[in-house]
């Protein structure tokens, strides 16, 4: 018997302006890794990556503005 598996879900790639945002909200403390992941549609993995700076070490974080209205 032959099994088949589905085959493995890639990220979206991540460029240098997401990973500014990303580390931006991994700063502000406003959401965990695995909700930025949701967010931006990528692996919490890369998320790690970001926040570890492994990925973009040189990448400052964006300025973020909130909208509480």
């Amino acid at each position: 018997m032959i099994v088949h598996f589905p085959k493995k879900r890639k990220s979206k790639p991540v460029d240098p302006m997401m990973a500014a945002e990303i580390k931006a909200l991994l700063l502000a403390n406003c959401m965990n890794q695995h909700d930025i992941a949701a967010r931006y549609e990528i692996n919490q993995g890369r998320v790690s990556e970001i926040n570890t700076g492994a990925k973009f070490p040189g990448i400052e974080p964006a300025q973020l503005t909130f909208d509480f209205k």
